[in-house]
């Protein structure tokens, strides 16, 4: 039972939750609180991504994450911060 508990299992079911809950909300006409949803996707995207940076000299992941993310953070701050 413990062995299911790990840091890396917790981590990607926030990325497949989150990441989900983010194009579900954009699909049914809530971009904003998407756009949340997918930032917070994001921390799961980024551990992943440097996981496997690391483990397999898979930078192109880890920057395109970054990438996204800026992305997203852009779209965040569009849609709460300016009117």
């Amino acid at each position: 039972m413990q062995k299911y508990f790990t840091l890396n299992n917790l981590m990607q079911v926030g990325l497949v939750g989150f990441t989900i809950l983010g194009f579900l909300l954009t699909g049914m006409k809530l971009p904003q609180y998407g756009l949340i949803a997918n930032l917070i996707s994001e921390i799961f995207w980024v551990y992943s991504a440097y996981k496997a940076w690391k483990e397999a000299n898979q930078v192109g992941i880890f920057i395109t994450t970054i990438v996204v993310g800026s992305i997203i953070l852009f779209g965040v701050i569009n849609y709460w911060f300016i009117k």
